[in-house]
Order: structure tokens, then sequence, then C-alpha cells
């Protein structure tokens, strides 16, 4: 008699999240392998990886660390997992996304279904003819520096799915394979490039930065996009004070408001 596995992952979950990653594309892994490569033995390969995940044997590859150079100089690091570690990231966001969308705002307008930065903007400008002053804000570093701790919290007061909690938790705490080959183990951070990551990343600013405005100022509109948010204040002053309190609210979940980038503006279409 065949034991029963402990977690319930159908086969038709791991096969609807291969597709959404293959039609995604993306580079290979640490493991040097494409999707092109891991479709050559689908059926072996998507066997194994649902027999792992189903049994709590799967255990996720490090990470690889890609350097991509940025406009104004900078470097954005950006995280990529193996092929069959996006499909296993694929097949917890499937699971979780719809449960986490019933409570995200409708103003967060980043990585979410039916929603674009084109809407943002058309919120945002339609919000700057009835407020004068802007805080256009930026989160330094935020997918390298997400509190693991309080991520995980999130994430516990949405599903008690015990494969679901073990998988994001393995994620976080995957090693990342740096470009000169040396691994790194992370003590806080998501990578910028995983399936799962950007899920996770509105899930933390939910309650980081959403909730906390809902709450502690309810009087001030804003719109979200990722770590980037556009707060709608009635003068200068207000925007000012915003800012201090958003300054002492982010280093309390371990974040930071980018110093350059973070700026109080006086938007021309408001005149």
């Amino acid at each position: 008699m065949k034991q029963a596995k402990p977690f319930c992952i159908t086969k038709r979950q791991v096969w609807e999240a291969y597709k959404r990653v293959k039609a995604n594309k993306g580079a290979a892994g640490v493991d040097g392998q494409t999707i092109e490569k891991f479709t050559e033995d689908l059926q072996d390969n998507l066997y194994k990886l649902w027999n792992r995940l189903t049994s709590g044997s799967y255990f996720p590859q490090p990470v690889l660390r890609v350097e991509i150079p940025k406009s104004d100089g900078g470097i954005r690091p950006l995280g990529i997992p193996t092929v069959a570690d996006r499909i296993a990231q694929m097949v917890v966001k499937t699971h979780l996304e719809p449960e986490l969308e019933k409570h995200f705002h409708p103003v967060s307008y980043g990585y979410r279904p039916g929603k674009s930065a084109l809407d943002g903007v058309g919120m945002a400008r339609q919000r700057c003819w009835k407020n004068n002053w802007v805080l256009d804000l930026d989160i330094k570093g935020f997918f390298d520096n997400i509190d693991h701790e309080l991520m995980m919290r999130a994430v516990r007061a949405h599903t008690e799915d015990k494969w679901v909690l073990l998988y994001i938790e393995r994620w976080l705490k995957a090693p990342i394979e740096m470009p000169d080959g040396t691994h790194k183990q992370p003590q806080k951070g998501t990578p910028q490039g995983g399936v799962a990551s950007p899920l996770l990343a509105n899930l933390f600013l939910h309650y980081a930065f959403d909730e906390w405005m809902k709450r502690e100022n309810p009087d001030i509109p804003f719109e979200r996009y990722a770590d980037d948010a556009v707060c709608h204040c009635k003068s200068e002053a207000q925007a000012e004070q915003l800012m201090q309190s958003l300054n002492v609210r982010m280093k309390g979940v371990g974040l930071e408001l980018h110093p350059e980038k973070t700026k109080i503006v006086y938007p021309p279409e408001s005149e």
C-alpha cells in the first residue's frame, strides 16, 4: 500500500506552472539548464520535481547573481533561479496569489494581475489636480533588504499551508552564487528575478507601507508601484512631516528611503 504524500500538490499544478514559466522564458540558472534543455526530458523532470515538492524533500539550488548596469551608473542585482526552482516558485505563487489579492490595496499597481504602471500614472495625474504637493519616494535596495522574519510573519497571516511556508522560507535562505563563483548566505532579502519575489515584495509592503498609510495617514492618498510610491499632500509642511514619519517607519521594518530619489515636489500639472 502506497504511503500518502505529506503535501497535497497535484501534477496538474506543476504542469500549469511549467507552462507559465516557459511562456515567461528567462535565462538558465546555476546549473546552466535552459527551458529548452529542461523540456527535452519534460515528463521525467516534472515528475521528479512534483515528487520532491509533495514529499518535502525539495530544496532549491543556489540563485545565480547577475549584475545589470543601470542608467544612473549603478548596478541592479538580479537573482536567477534554475528552471526547476522557477517552476516550484510558480506553483506556490499561483496557489497563494488569489488569497493575497483579496487583501491588497487597489492603489498598489506593481506586479499584479490586471494592473499596470500606466494605471498608476493615470490615478496619480488625477490626484495631482486635487493636492498640490507630492512626496515621491523610493526604497533603497528594497529587494535585497527585506527582513526574513517579518516576511514570514506576513505570509503566515494569510496561509497555514505547511508546504507554502516551508518552501518560501527555503527560497529566502537559498545561497546566492556571486559573479566570481563564491556562495553567499543571505541574511535578508529576496532575489529580484525570482518568480515568487514580486508577490512576496508586495505582501511585505502591504503591511510595511500600504496598511500603515491607511492607518496613520488616512487623509493622504497614494499610489504604489513595487517599491516606488507617490503620496499626495495638501501642503509642503504635510509632505515634510510625512517624509519624517516614513523615515522612522521604514527603519522600523529594516528598510531605508533612498536619500537621493525620495523628494518633495510641486507638480506642474497642479498649477
